[in-house]
């Protein structure tokens, strides 16, 4: 006989699992790119190997910028757990209830917990940081969009065609003082970037043992329900509408 004590809720709207998924992918391959290009000088990569990992890493570091942008932006127009009211940590009665959730009481979430709140706040702003100093390195390693045109017109030397200038190229069509200028630029971009980079990994491990951690304890098919939508509870979640 069918246990009709468990409820079905929709929860996660289609473009939030959208996100999710091509976040982890492209993430994920950003990671592999990103570890490639860091260990390039162990590795033995040559100047176009070089600039082949970082050719796909912008790629891929494209496909991120923009799910994430259109997250942020679903963020203000989707349903009420994909709202920024539903991820940012704060409002009516939070403190209370992150004291509570953490204590242990057992009440289950349709949306983030409490705790996930500050998780995924944090994971928010670690992708954002990530997106905005990538995209500035991709116009000064390789020349790409969104600034690259801007940083190939800075270094180019006089009388060289800005769009000739290719990642690794003759430093003959550089201008030596506008070289250095730029890397220089650069420098702070390159060390948040890869900070950035290793705080990520430990969040998204973070986010893994969280999510195991939650199942285990208050149920709701949380991995399942990044697939269907739904999260099925015993109980009456602390934040049904």
């Amino acid at each position: 006989m069918a246990d009709t004590s468990v409820t079905s809720y929709k929860v996660w709207d289609v473009p939030v699992r959208l996100f999710h998924w091509i976040n982890f992918l492209s993430v994920l391959t950003l990671i592999a790119f990103g570890l490639v290009i860091y260990n390039g000088g162990a590795l033995g990569l040559s100047n176009e190997g070089k600039a082949l990992m970082k050719t796909l890493h912008v790629w891929a570091g494209y496909v991120f910028a923009v799910n994430l942008a259109i997250r942020l932006v679903w963020a203000f127009m989707g349903n009420a757990h994909a709202r920024w009211s539903a991820i940012l940590p704060g409002g009516r009665g939070y403190g209370a209830a992150l004291r509570a959730y953490i204590r242990g009481d057992g009440t289950a979430w349709l949306g983030h917990n409490p705790l996930g709140r500050l998780a995924v706040t944090a994971m928010l702003l670690a992708l954002i940081g990530q997106a905005v100093t990538g995209l500035v390195l991709a116009g000064t390693d390789i020349y790409y969009p969104p600034f690259g045109g801007m940083i190939a017109e800075w270094i180019a030397a006089d009388g060289v065609d800005p769009s000739s200038l290719v990642p690794y190229g003759p430093k003959e069509l550089l201008d030596a003082a506008a070289y250095q200028d730029m890397r220089a630029f650069r420098k702070p971009y390159i060390e948040v970037h890869e900070w950035l980079f290793f705080t990520l990994l430990g969040l998204i491990t973070l986010h893994i043992a969280a999510v195991v951690m939650a199942e285990i304890r208050h149920g709701g098919t949380l991995v399942s329900a990044m697939f269907t939508g739904r999260k099925h509870y015993d109980r009456t979640p602390e934040d049904k509408g």
